[in-house]
């Protein structure tokens, strides 16, 4: 069965994705609840998988890593096994920020954040050229970070 938020909930939602460590107390009087009431909620959309994690939102540059890129990668090969290679070791990446399974005329599009284009480099070795099932990869270095973010719109 789907968990369906209710309207507190949304409202909590919007709350702590705003500031995640945000005083219980102090979200419970926005909304309209008791602190205790409020930390039960909480519980309740964690171990639904509402809530995936907490998280702080740091800046990229203000520790080493000036460069964003997207990357555009098309699989020489569409086997579910080969896919899956490819996803595990996009995952295992420690500089890809992002990475979608998409349709279109590639598979994945990917979020690098890498201290300088040595790095980047590096990685194109490791992850796209000396993998038999990467046919091509687009690279696109991005100019300035204009909108970034994780939110999810809570409609009330």
């Amino acid at each position: 069965m789907e968990f369906k938020p209710d309207r507190y909930d949304r409202m909590l939602l919007a709350a702590v994705q705003q500031n995640s460590q945000m005083p219980q107390s102090e979200m419970g009087e926005r909304v309209g609840l008791s602190t205790a009431a409020v930390n039960r909620r909480l519980r309740v959309l964690k171990s639904e998988g509402v809530i995936e994690r907490y998280a702080a939102c740091i800046n990229p540059k203000a520790v080493g890593y000036g460069l964003t890129i997207v990357v555009e990668v098309k699989a020489e090969s569409e086997r579910a096994d080969l896919l899956n290679e490819l996803r595990e070791s996009f995952k295992a990446c420690p500089q890809i920020q992002q990475c979608y399974y998409v349709t279109g005329e590639f598979d994945f599009l990917l979020i690098f954040l890498v201290r300088d284009m040595e790095q980047y480099v590096q990685w194109t070795h490791q992850l796209f050229l000396s993998n038999n099932n990467v046919k091509t990869f687009k690279t696109v270095v991005v100019m300035d970070r204009v909108k970034t973010g994780m939110q999810v719109t809570i409609d009330r």
